[in-house]
């Protein structure tokens, strides 16, 4: 018996599917789905090595309707018999008629064929989850929507390679959150390591920085008057991009202004007595963010904050014209002014 396990660490569980080679203990149908491709992948192509290559039919949802999948099942495969499997990607784009009529065919299935049905995001309630959980089993993983860090080093432990949470954290940092570049860079990271240890070093060594660096990077380390942060953070702001840096600049400068603009609002109702909470509201924002907002606008007087926004003015004339200086000097000098003490 060939046994695979896939641990769902997101959803705090370990869920074990069990294949085994003889094809009448397969499930009459599989519903194998999720925001997590990578994972998704690796069930789908576990589920097809049961089966022999021309056993294997293969369909897309945009171009196959529900009626059209139950008909690659009912129909006789190449050689009139034997164990087949029909798989048809892309079903979340199915609607109820679709799911309806899968219903209807798993309620007699085919002998001796299984039918995999792949999604995207799904959830769990679906018409088509339905329709499948009854006579199949039905598999969603999800990525998780924060914390790609512990996702990350679920990959590594499925790879046998031990990773620390620092070197997964500047990983998800280099790359960003696209899950089939991360789940690359692990393989690549796991096979030079040869089981030992991947750290920080190995990863700054052997992967690209490629992701955009977010601006509340940026923001929040000028919140807290940090010069050395705020460097920092603007130029992996202006390194992982594929703009040049004529567009990059003034997004910066951008997002730093619209940032102090909210500092100098949320200090008005501080100053008035409204707390972070009622601020949210009238403000229509997060209150996490506000709560943030009140954090950092107390780091700030209300004439350096008016003194900020008129510098970030002088810089914006500066880039369009009004300096021989470089762009890049210009936005460093304006970011050292507006952020130390």
């Amino acid at each position: 018996m060939r046994v695979f396990q896939e641990a769902d660490r997101a959803a705090g569980r370990c869920r074990l599917l069990c294949l085994k080679p003889v094809a009448e203990e397969l499930k009459a149908a599989y519903l194998i789905a999720g925001s997590d491709r990578p994972k998704v992948d690796r069930a789908v192509a576990r589920l097809r090595a049961r089966f022999e290559d021309d056993a294997v039919e293969l369909h897309d949802a945009a171009e196959t309707t529900g009626e059209d999948a139950v008909a690659a099942c009912n129909a006789l495969g190449l050689f009139g018999s034997g164990d087949r499997l029909v798989v048809v990607t892309s079903t979340e784009l199915w609607k109820a008629d679709d799911a309806k009529a899968i219903a209807g065919y798993l309620a007699s299935p085919t002998p001796s064929t299984v039918l995999a049905l792949v999604a995207g995001e799904l959830k769990k309630g679906s018409p088509l989850a339905k329709a499948v959980a009854p006579h199949g089993e039905v598999l969603v993983w999800d990525a998780p929507q924060r914390g790609l860090e512990r996702w990350v080093a679920e990959q590594f432990k499925l790879r046998a390679t031990p990773a620390d949470a620092e070197a997964c954290r500047l990983l998800v940092e280099l790359v960003g959150t696209d899950l089939y570049e991360l789940a690359a860079e692990v393989d690549k990271l796991a096979t030079w390591a040869g089981g030992d240890p991947v750290t920080t070093e190995e990863v700054e060594l052997l992967v690209a920085a490629r992701a955009g660096a977010p601006a509340f990077v940026l923001t929040d380390a000028w919140g807290q008057r940090d010069v050395a942060a705020v460097l920092r953070a603007s130029e992996r702001m202006l390194e992982r991009t594929g703009d040049p840096r004529s567009r990059t600049i003034p997004r910066v400068v951008g997002a730093l202004t619209n940032h102090v603009g909210r500092l100098r609002a949320v200090q008005r109702l501080d100053e008035e007595g409204v707390e972070a909470k009622e601020a949210a509201v009238r403000l229509k924002l997060h209150p996490f963010y506000v709560r943030k907002l009140y954090g950092q606008a107390r780091n700030f007087s209300v004439d350096e904050l008016r003194g900020a926004t008129v510098r970030l003015a002088e810089l914006d004339h500066a880039l369009k014209g009004g300096s021989r200086l470089a762009n890049d000097l210009e936005l460093e000098r304006a970011l050292v002014e507006i952020t130390r003490r």
